[in-house]
C-alpha cells in the first residue's frame, strides 16, 4: 500500500502534491497567513470553490490549516511536516 501511495506522491499524512503546494505557497508568499481564499486561489491558479470544497476540508481536519476571521493560517504542525522552520522558534 505504501509503495502505491508513493507512486502517486502521497505522503505519510495523506497529502498530495497540490495539498503540499497550497501549504507551501501560503508559507512562502504570505508568511504563513492570514490570507484570504481568493488570494490563495489566484496564487495557485485554482478555482476558489475547488480549494474550499476539495483541499481545505482535509487540511483543516488534519490540523494543518486554521480558518480565522482574517483568513487561512498555516499551523505549526504543517511547518514541521513540510520541514520548514517555524517562525519565532
Amino acid at each position: 500500500v505504501l509503495d502505491s501511495l508513493s507512486m502517486f506522491n502521497i505522503d505519510s499524512l495523506g497529502l498530495g502534491d497540490l495539498d503540499r503546494q497550497l501549504l507551501e505557497q501560503i508559507i512562502q508568499k504570505h508568511n504563513g497567513g492570514p490570507v484570504g481564499l481568493s488570494t490563495i486561489a489566484a496564487t495557485l491558479n485554482e478555482d476558489p470553490l475547488t480549494i474550499e470544497e476539495v483541499f481545505e476540508p482535509f487540511l483543516l481536519q488534519a490540523g494543518l490549516v486554521k480558518r480565522t476571521p482574517k483568513g487561512r493560517v498555516i499551523t505549526e504542525l504543517a511547518y514541521r511536516h513540510l520541514g520548514i522552520a517555524v517562525p519565532g522558534k
